[in-house]
């Protein structure tokens, strides 16, 4: 696999690295990922060249972020059909590389939902293989201006439910431009804040066990100059209990239709800390990480990881080069672990959600469908 999947220092400027990017080479096209298992001390570039070293990226968390991975899955299909490869088999791959995040399945659907068409209209492959190209570039760039519209309705939102600005605001895992064709969901927020000077602090949840908080959301966030503040996970509460947090800003990876909120482990027991603190809890998502076809929050698959993210610490993440029982033990030898990736925050804990077709508050299966609705007939923003 060395061959296949080739591993490069960014030789640019720190900070200025894409997450993904689509290149040719005289060898062929390439899909370029930042490997974000080893940031923040290192920005290096992954190249896949095919589907099955996508997945592994996107597996162990090179690339991650709910609609990053919908750009990856696209960009996936369109990498099989311009390289030749079996796009069917490859599209079921990658939709089923991570199962809770719904938009990389949507993603996949997408390009290749392109390519069977062009199939079907008698254009033969190279010309299908360019459709799907086109898909992927065209959810790329979808997906970079539903970012900016969530930071502007997000931003509106919290001078409404903030009068007066300066806020503190908690956020858990990362958000931003390392998950997104633009500058992100929830960090997207808390970046408009900090741009016309109404951010006062941005608290980061280091979110155990593999620091996504601490490793990717403080790198943005000191990129940008914020003025931000980490802890671990478990200060959340006297945060809260001291007066210090103003509103919770988080992202999600699966919303179903009765507004239950799929997202990084730990995001539920900020909810429920929010509401006993009368702390505003906003989910910030674009409309196609709503999954109407899943009823309750019960129903979502809640992926389990190997229980070595817990027992043990590298230095090096997992899928980066470790392998289980390379890393330092912090649990007696042959400790079991609960490592689910997510948790499932229902309805009623959650203020609002904001996408970039409109907010949702109060929370409910009817403002939801009304809002997805909306977002097929091409609707503007409105408040559900």
């Amino acid at each position: 696999m060395a061959d296949q999947f080739a591993a490069t220092m960014a030789s640019v400027e720190p900070g200025s690295v894409p997450a993904l990017r689509w290149e040719e080479r005289p060898e062929g096209p390439v899909l370029v990922l930042l490997d974000q298992r080893r940031l923040p001390a290192e920005e290096v570039e992954l190249v896949c060249t095919d589907v099955p070293v996508l997945v592994d990226a996107i597996c162990s968390l090179a690339v991650r972020g709910a609609p990053l991975l919908g750009i990856a899955g696209a960009y996936g299909v369109a990498l099989a059909a311009v390289r030749g490869f079996d796009v069917v088999e490859a599209a079921g791959l990658l939709a089923q590389a991570r199962p809770t995040a719904v938009n990389l399945a949507y993603g996949v659907r997408r390009a290749l939902a392109a390519y069977e068409k062009a199939l079907k209209d008698g254009r033969g492959p190279q010309e299908a293989a360019a459709a799907t190209l086109a898909e992927a570039r065209g959810l790329h760039r979808e997906d970079a201006e539903a970012s900016a519209r969530m930071a502007e309705q997000g931003l509106a939102l919290l001078d409404e439910l903030v009068p007066g600005g300066g806020f503190r605001v908690l956020t858990h895992c990362n958000t931003g431009a390392l998950v997104s064709g633009g500058e992100g969901t929830a960090f997207a927020v808390a970046g408009a804040a900090h741009r016309v000077g109404r951010l006062r602090r941005l608290w980061v949840d280091e979110t155990r066990p593999l620091l996504q908080g601490a490793r990717l959301t403080a790198y943005e966030a000191a990129r940008a100059g914020m003025a931000y503040t980490l802890l671990t996970d478990n200060a959340a509460g006297s945060l809260f209990a001291s007066g210090e947090v103003d509103a919770v800003l988080i992202g999600a990876d699966r919303i179903a239709a009765d507004g239950s909120v799929a997202n990084k482990v730990g995001s539920y027991p900020l909810a429920v800390l929010a509401r006993y603190h009368h702390v505003p809890f906003v989910v910030v998502a674009p409309v196609s990480t709503v999954d109407l076809e899943t009823a309750t929050g019960s129903e979502i698959e809640v992926e389990q990881r190997a229980g070595h993210e817990v027992t043990e610490f590298t230095v090096v993440p997992p899928g980066a080069g470790a392998e289980p029982g390379t890393g330092v033990p912090v649990a007696p030898l042959g400790a079991q672990a609960y490592n689910p990736a997510f948790d499932v925050t229902p309805p009623e804990l959650v203020t609002a959600i904001v996408t970039e077709n409109g907010v949702v508050s109060p929370v409910t299966g009817a403002g939801l469908a009304e809002l997805c609705a909306g977002s097929q007939r091409g609707s503007g923003s409105e408040r559900a």
